[in-house]
């Protein structure tokens, strides 16, 4: 059975930092890409982040330069590392993957506020 799980979200000040976690069990990270997606309250879920099984990694416009994507194969971990946070930044953080079928997990909220 496929699961991801994430972590690390929380409150925070302007201009702070947070590190997300996603751990997956049931499924080999390092053979997949892994995306980080947000959710907003009243929008859409959209993306945010993703790493190839290679390690590529690509970024929306508006988190380039300020959040980083990596990987720990030996943990079966995908982190998303967010510097620089800003009050639009605040929603819902999740964590994907595809084998078969998409697995997402079941989110972590960060709220971004003075």
């Amino acid at each position: 059975q496929v699961q991801l799980v994430e972590s690390g979200g929380g409150l925070v000040q302007p201009g702070g930092s947070l590190r997300l976690s996603c751990v997956a069990s049931g499924i080999i990270f390092s053979s997949n890409a892994v995306g980080w997606y947000r959710q907003a309250p009243g929008k859409q879920r959209d993306w945010v982040a993703s790493i190839t099984r290679t390690g590529f990694t690509n970024y929306v416009d508006s988190v380039k330069g300020r959040f980083t994507i990596s990987r720990d194969n030996a943990k079966n971990t995908v982190y998303l590392q967010m510097n620089s946070l800003k009050p639009e930044d605040t929603a819902v953080y999740y964590c994907n993957t595809f084998q078969g079928r998409t697995y997402w997990g079941q989110g972590t909220q960060v709220t971004v506020s003075s």
